[in-house]
């Protein structure tokens, strides 16, 4: 009778198993599938950017420069 025992653990453990295969499959491709390495890979390129200094009033500066550059009509050459 104790390969009766036997026989019904392993046919519950293979329920169990087919039962959370698919949350244990996820699990397994969260940490080491393909998506897991972009995922890392990502991370890495992230921790490698450095932050620009910000020049706000050199950036202006340069606008009002370029603005100043442009050619503008006047109204007398409207008229003409």
């Amino acid at each position: 009778m104790s390969w009766l025992y036997i026989a019904l653990l392993a046919l519950a453990v293979a329920v169990v198993v087919g039962a959370e295969w698919p949350r244990l499959e996820s699990r397994l491709e969260a940490r080491v599938g393909v998506e897991a390495r972009r995922k890392r890979d990502r991370q890495k390129r992230k921790t490698a950017l450095r932050i620009v200094p910000d020049d706000a009033d050199d950036f202006a500066a340069s606008v009002e420069r370029d603005l100043a550059q442009l050619p503008t009509i006047e109204d007398a050459d409207r008229r003409n």
